[in-house]
């Protein structure tokens, strides 16, 4: 496929399209960030400006395909690019930048007659992870269903680009998936980070005990690309279990006392519930911290 990548130079981003570039795609790079250097299938871009996402989306991926005899279009779009969280930026541009640069990309995408757009949604529009003090959920596990009423820009963003996602699918009929991301992680972080999950599980309490590798990420989107004709879908994106150590049981008990729980649940199984992108997209989550480190936060 050709696909136009916004955020390729982000952490979850750089991961995912090195990812789909392995399997066979051709993949452009749209990202602010990026540095052309020639021959690698990037674009500097600033989102918010609706013409240059025309323009990018609209042209060519490199000098190779001016021998063509007319530009391809793209097969689909992925949609990463964000300001990825609070402080990085005063709240209101936060949320004028994520709110405006996903309805330019996928306004754009749809006018174009691209029939696939994935966006980065996020863990965060359940209204627990930027929460001022303790937010609990309303039901464990935590699944696409559950109230996305958040407190904080970042999220609201989200939340708004969901609704301009679902919106823009009933007007064009193109296939949007949105990615509700759990906490990204790389595989060096496990040895760097997660030692000190299994000594405190409390800090891992916005995150709803919750994580998603960054390979099984990229993994998502491509299951994502492989699945057509569902029209406009939400999907959480974890891993099958917990980033502590601590048995789902005892989290329950300890982190979500007179919290209702919807179903009996396995010794280690995740609060941020990903049997619907099992189910609707082939998800197959294949890495766990428990690869790299002991319960005690040892490296094997």
């Amino acid at each position: 496929m050709r696909i136009f990548f916004t955020g390729g130079n982000g952490k979850a981003g750089k991961h995912t399209v090195q990812y789909l570039r392995d399997q066979g795609h051709r993949v452009l790079n749209a990202d602010v960030a990026a540095k052309w250097e020639g021959g690698n299938d990037e674009v500097q871009i600033d989102l918010t400006d609706q013409g240059q996402v025309l323009s990018a989306m609209s042209g060519l991926v490199s000098f190779d395909e001016l021998d063509l005899e007319e530009t391809p279009k793209f097969d689909a779009v992925v949609h990463f690019a964000a300001v990825p969280a609070i402080t990085f930026r005063p709240e209101a541009d936060i949320f004028r930048n994520n709110t405006l640069s996903t309805y330019n990309v996928i306004d754009t995408a749809t006018r174009l007659g691209i029939p696939k757009i994935i966006f980065a949604s996020s863990e965060t529009t359940y209204g627990v992870c930027f929460a001022h003090g303790e937010v609990k959920p309303d039901y464990i596990p935590v699944d696409e269903e559950h109230p996305t009423i958040p407190h904080d820009a970042y999220a609201m963003s989200k939340v708004c680009n969901e609704v301009t996602g679902r919106s823009l699918q009933a007007k064009t009929g193109a296939d949007i998936y949105g990615l509700r991301i759990n906490n990204v992680i790389e595989p060096h972080e496990y040895a760097e980070m997660f030692p000190a999950f299994m000594a405190d599980p409390a800090l891992r309490r916005r995150n709803i005990f919750a994580y998603i590798d960054v390979r099984d990420l990229a993994q998502m989107v491509e299951c994502c690309l492989k699945t057509d004709g569902l029209g406009y879908e939400v999907f959480n994106v974890s891993n099958d279990d917990n980033s502590v150590a601590m048995p789902s049981a005892e989290i329950a008990a300890t982190f979500y006392k007179g919290i209702d729980q919807t179903r009996e649940m396995g010794e280690h199984e995740t609060f941020y519930a990903n049997d619907k992108a099992k189910k609707l997209v082939g998800f197959k989550p294949a890495h766990s911290w428990r690869d790299s480190l002991t319960e005690d936060g040892k490296v094997k």
